[in-house]
């Protein structure tokens, strides 16, 4: 006959033995942790041995896992620096663009200061400039050159008045109107202009040819003392402009003369000076000396 399934454990010593250690082990583990407990109370440096020896022997593996940590930390964030650096390089690339733009609008402001302080330096000197006014238009694609002032009579303009910016001679006023007058350029073919070498003062002219460049023509023929890069200056011969004005510089050698390219160029001139014209000093009277007797 076989055995019941439901077998009491009074019919195995195993069985007792086993649930009387697991109750036993139970007390004296709730014992022994009632005295731990009263002695971590009552003297808590008795146990400091025990954490010492503790951290000692868990210490490589807390190295393991701060290491493991660090590790996936910067792994994280150089997976999202690398996705950031798209929109980093782009932003700075507009700073940079920004900043470029501004360096140029700076120095713009610098050259244009400079253009200015020129005027102001022009419209201070003496005798002064009728007037100071803007140079509202002019013609650069014509075998004639004109020019437009926004001064007229009403200004003090007047017909055959010179008209210069801070760089050198533009021409001088052919019409006059009220509130305008227009302006015969020194590149004009009807325009010729007593000049000089700066530098030692060898006499020429200088005619317009209509396509912005200048004919320097020498007074004395035969050897070409110019040489390329000459500053021609006005001369003051016969009146009108008034001398060392700045009005050309010497491109290109010819046998009785050169080519110049003019200074003041009339689509850079946004303001000008017209001056009066100038009237050469007249030479002393020469007082006769009386006949001795």
């Amino acid at each position: 006959m076989a055995p019941p399934a439901n077998r009491r454990s009074g019919y195995s010593r195993r069985a007792q033995y086993t649930i009387f250690i697991s109750y036993f082990a139970g007390v004296a583990g709730v014992l022994l942790g009632v005295v731990l407990l009263v002695v971590s109370f009552v003297q808590p440096s008795a146990f400091t041995g025990l954490r010492v020896l503790a951290a000692d022997l868990t210490e490589p593996a807390g190295h393991v896992t701060a290491t493991g940590r660090m590790a996936s930390k910067d792994f994280f964030a150089t997976v999202s620096g690398y996705f950031k650096a798209g929109s980093q390089h782009a932003r700075l690339e507009r700073e940079l663009a920004i900043a470029k733009i501004r360096l140029v609008e700076a120095r713009a402001t610098a050259v244009e200061n400079r253009r200015l302080k020129g005027l102001l330096g022009l419209a201070q000197q003496s005798p002064a400039p009728v007037v100071v006014t803007r140079l509202t238009s002019s013609t650069a694609a014509s075998t004639r050159r004109y020019a437009t002032l926004a001064a007229g009579v009403d200004r003090g303009v007047q017909k055959g008045m010179p008209v210069r910016s801070e760089m050198g001679l533009l021409g001088r006023v052919l019409e006059v109107g009220q509130g305008s007058a227009r302006v015969l350029l020194v590149t004009d073919s009807e325009s010729v202009v007593p000049v000089r070498r700066a530098s030692d003062g060898v006499p020429a002219f200088a005619q317009g040819t209509g396509d912005g460049t200048l004919r320097i023509r020498l007074i004395n023929l035969g050897l070409n003392p110019l040489k390329k890069g000459d500053v021609l200056v006005t001369s003051g011969s016969g009146g009108l402009y008034r001398p060392g004005t700045p009005i050309a510089i010497v491109a290109n050698i010819l046998r009785d003369g050169a080519t110049a390219q003019v200074i003041a160029n009339p689509s850079d001139s946004d303001y000008v000076l017209v001056d009066r014209p100038f009237a050469p000093v007249p030479p002393p009277a020469i007082t006769p000396i009386p006949d001795s007797q």
